[in-house]
């Protein structure tokens, strides 16, 4: 009788603690909920401000996606309003799905990302050099964008424009290019954006392969993650998607046809909606845990997040910038920006959290909505990870003295951006622009863990302050973790102001 009255206790208490958690689950839902609705109230007031037609948004958390808005309209000359299944142009977001597709083909054993590109191109060959007399270009290489290849980003064209082949891209006959693509320096030792790279990998697929990239692309991953409003074929090709965004310019009003056809589609040319984009990288994120992935192993998630360089850029993987710690996250991350037309995609490399944006207006009407959208997000969904205060220490006082002024960017190598380390109550923030532009805040702590060595809260790298035997500075060396396989040293010379 007693063990029954105990266990009738147990089940009482169970009720009630799941009771008490499913309030706690419905209360939080509806603060957010309301979070949510204000931000949609700030956010019309904003694109009517600043004549930005159409945004659209996913946010996912714990590998499922838990809100999508939509404001606005698809173009200015139809007033058709936006839906969760309209599809924007991605812009340079075609590139990390471009590097999966590659990684993917590997894992079959198709190609080897790591031999020489030119044993894969038939109808090109890749220009001489002498930066390649010892050291081939591979497919990885390109990938992340440290190749040395030239060529930044591209025009876009419209229907009755003279379209030229990639071919032609790549001898440099496009309007923003006279002459045939470069490369700058030895493969592998540094790292330049580079459009022109992608190109070279969709033609080395497209010649490899007898296939265009969007049928691979169809094919591998599309179909596959059931991606039903995603594609790589072009507004002039057959297959084209009827629900999109249309590009508008700086005034509002849709450019030209409001279609752009990119025909380097590997480097800028997919079409997607956020709520797919989403479901990408939330199996991406199943993957790199080995857990409810369907279509990408573990083996490639590793293979395409990986970090292959942090010199200059920060921190590049095959496809992926893993170059931002917001709220002290790790994330992988892409942003595209065409004509009229962009967005970003950010994705934590755990907890399976993230965001995809995209908004079909110019530059000046989107970047301060998109950047604003990005801050409001993460502030929102409360995504932070605190520096347990065991591993803080005390600056010491020759260390600050030493450190604090001003900088040319370090963080990411913007020679025409500055940057200062403040004081503030014996405690030390990173200013800088970068922070402004990407997360709507002028300055980041950097928080000292000994040795002369910082984390700044809104960076992924750990940051160490070299300093001589009379504490004057000499450098500063960038590192991702303990193994430090990545460090990267720059001489204060080239960079303190």
């Amino acid at each position: 009788m007693k063990s029954l009255k105990t266990l009738t206790l147990l089940i009482t208490l169970l009720i009630c603690i799941t009771t008490s958690a499913q309030k706690k689950t419905i209360q939080k839902e509806i603060i957010r909920k309301t979070l949510f609705d204000e931000l949609k109230t700030n956010l019309e007031k904003q694109m009517n401000q600043l004549k930005l037609n159409g945004l659209s948004y996913a946010v996912f958390e714990n590998h499922k996606i838990i809100h999508k808005e939509v404001i606005g309209i698809k173009a200015s000359d139809s007033n058709e309003l936006i839906n969760t299944n309209t599809a924007f142009n991605t812009a340079s977001i075609s590139k990390p799905i471009t590097a999966l597709l590659c990684a993917l083909l590997e894992e079959k054993g198709l190609i080897d990302l790591e031999a020489p590109i030119s044993t894969y191109l038939k109808n090109w060959t890749l220009p001489e050099s002498k930066f390649t007399t010892n050291r081939q270009i591979s497919w990885k290489d390109l990938l992340s964008h440290t190749a040395g290849t030239s060529q930044h980003g591209f025009a876009d064209f419209y229907e009755g424009d003279t379209i030229p082949s990639i071919i032609e891209s790549l001898q440099g006959k496009t309007p923003r290019y006279n002459k045939e693509i470069e490369i700058l320096f030895t493969p592998g030792t540094d790292w330049k954006y580079s459009g022109g790279g992608y190109v070279i990998v969709q033609l080395a697929l497209e010649d490899y392969f007898k296939k265009s990239i969007s049928k691979l692309a169809k094919e591998y991953i599309f179909n596959p993650l059931k991606l039903k409003n995603t594609t790589m074929v072009q507004p002039h090709e057959k297959g084209f998607l009827s629900n999109v965004a249309k590009v508008h310019d700086k005034n509002g009003l849709v450019i030209k046809t409001g279609l752009p056809i990119t025909p380097q589609v590997s480097a800028s040319g997919m079409w997607s909606t956020p709520s797919d984009m989403a479901m990408l990288c939330i199996e991406i994120q199943n993957a790199l845990q080995n857990k409810n992935n369907t279509v990408i192993s573990n083996k490639v998630a590793k293979r395409i997040t990986n970090i292959v360089s942090i010199k200059t850029s920060g921190g590049a993987s095959i496809g992926w910038a893993r170059a931002f710690g917001f709220g002290n996250i790790d994330w992988f991350s892409h942003s595209g920006s065409n004509t009229g037309v962009g967005g970003d995609m950010m994705s934590s490399m755990t907890r399976g959290n993230g965001f995809v944006i995209f908004a079909n207006g110019e530059k000046p009407n989107r970047f301060p909505i998109l950047s604003y959208t990005k801050k409001e997000i993460i502030k929102l969904m409360d995504w932070e990870n605190t520096i347990h205060k065991k591993e803080i220490k005390d600056i010491p006082s020759v260390l600050i003295e030493s450190i604090k002024g001003n900088y040319i960017d370090f963080l990411y190598g913007e020679q025409n951006v500055t940057s200062s380390i403040v004081v503030k109550d014996n405690r030390l923030y990173l200013k800088s622009l970068i922070f402004k532009f990407f997360i709507g805040k002028d300055e980041s702590e950097m928080v000292y863990l000994g040795h002369n060595t910082f984390k700044i809260i809104d960076y992924p790298n750990y940051i160490k302050f070299n300093l001589d035997n009379k504490n004057q500075l000499t450098g500063i060396t960038f590192f991702r973790d303990a193994s430090k396989k990545n460090a990267v040293t720059r001489d204060i010379k080239n960079i303190k102001l």
